[in-house]
């Protein structure tokens, strides 16, 4: 699956673990989240 907009999918699975509790959350990374 091709993600159209990174940045939003990462704050997306970010918010979704904090709402769902979880420790911590798995995201793909890239350079560009990295800065963010």
């Amino acid at each position: 699956m091709t993600v159209s907009d990174p940045i939003a999918d990462m704050l997306t699975r970010i918010r979704n673990a904090v709402m769902a509790r979880h420790d911590f959350v798995l995201v793909p990374a890239s350079r560009m989240k990295l800065s963010v």
